[in-house]
């Protein structure tokens, strides 16, 4: 980063998970024991007959391809009809990491589920790389929708929602107008508009104006034809990650660049995407959203305030829930089993119910 004023609000201003290359080079290698590069525990290594299976498919929306995984459950037969379920990544991450994981444990349940990439993202297209605009990563799940409804077997009358992460609060977003979902679910959202404007926990209200002026100097040296800049784009130690003041920096470091690292997940966005995240929320108009809504969260995450804070201004829908996993961090959702099983079980009875 070029100057101290915004090295200081690195760490704000990125998504909540650490980004550092130091280290990274030496895990990324787990992706290559996986034929879908899936990093996540349990992940499908070969499609088999009268199992879950994994297509990995590629369509165009607005234009760019979009990358995404289609998982389809046990005897899939394309005659019949299955409920489906659109589920959206963490910010930074990909379809192959969190995402993933749940959309297979949900087709284990008998459900058609998409993971995509997100446009700009993964190996999605666009560029510049890592463009991370609030209404991009909304039409992406618009664009979910618009394939899985078409795909073989899925019953368009039974498609619901799933957002993981900054994915469950453009899920929120989404889902306010976009009435093809019939239920909707998230799990540990993150309000990214919310913590790139205010800083993660509300830290930074002081430098609003400060960081605004930034973006915008950053996205008018991108029109001008001058170099991008980056925010999320650190080199950390694995010093400077311990000592970072909030649990999701440090477990996110362990998780999406060591123990999950996948080499086209980053947490690096251009900087002139500010412009638009700091003015985004997702509880703008929540109370848009008519349908039942389930919100899991960790009782122990220190993202938690973001969840309550959604669930308490949905208040569109009388059919909500907000379940806490007793114990359970932020990263912790992504990837411990007992916690994994945890947040299936509620996800299991409330799109049976549901869908």
């Amino acid at each position: 980063m070029r100057d101290t004023t915004l090295k200081a609000t690195l760490l704000v201003v990125m998504t909540g998970l650490m980004a550092g290359k130091v280290g990274a080079a030496d895990y990324k290698a787990n992706y290559k024991q996986n034929p879908f590069t899936l990093v996540y525990q349990g992940a499908i290594t070969k499609n088999e007959p009268g199992k879950v299976n994994i297509h990995p498919v590629t369509y165009k929306l607005n234009g760019l391809d979009i990358s995404a995984n289609v998982y389809t459950p046990a005897k899939y037969d394309p005659k019949k009809k299955y409920p489906a379920i659109v589920v959206a990544h963490p910010n930074g991450g990909v379809k192959e990491q969190v995402a993933g994981l749940y959309a297979q444990r949900l087709a284990e349940q008998g459900y058609i589920t998409i993971a995509a990439d997100a446009a700009y993202q993964g190996a999605s297209g666009g560029q510049p790389r890592n463009v991370d605009k609030p209404a991009y990563r909304i039409e992406d799940i618009h664009g979910m929708a618009d394939f899985i409804a078409r795909y073989p077997g899925v019953d368009v009358a039974r498609l619901g929602l799933l957002g993981i992460c900054g994915g469950g609060g453009y899920s929120l977003a989404a889902a306010q107008t976009d009435k093809r979902f019939k239920t909707i679910a998230t799990i540990s959202m993150f309000n990214s508009g919310r913590a790139r404007r205010n800083g993660y926990a509300d830290s930074q209200l002081s430098t609003i104006q400060q960081r605004l002026q930034q973006a915008s100097a950053a996205r008018d040296q991108e029109a001008a034809g001058g170099k991008i800049l980056y925010a999320g784009d650190a080199e950390l130690t694995d010093e400077q990650i311990a000592a970072q003041p909030f649990e999701l920096y440090r477990q996110g470091y362990e998780y999406y660049w060591r123990s999950h690292a996948h080499p086209r997940s980053t947490f690096r966005y251009t900087m002139s995407s500010l412009v638009d995240l700091m003015r985004f929320d997702a509880t703008n108009q929540i109370e848009l959203i008519n349908k039942p809504l389930m919100m899991i969260a960790g009782s122990k995450a220190d993202s938690l305030y973001m969840t309550e804070d959604a669930f308490a201004k949905a208040t569109g829908t009388k059919d909500k829930e907000l379940f806490k996993i007793d114990g359970a961090t932020h990263i912790e959702t992504y990837w411990v089993p007992r916690y994994v099983d945890a947040a299936m079980g509620k996800l299991t009875q409330f799109y049976a119910r549901t869908l």
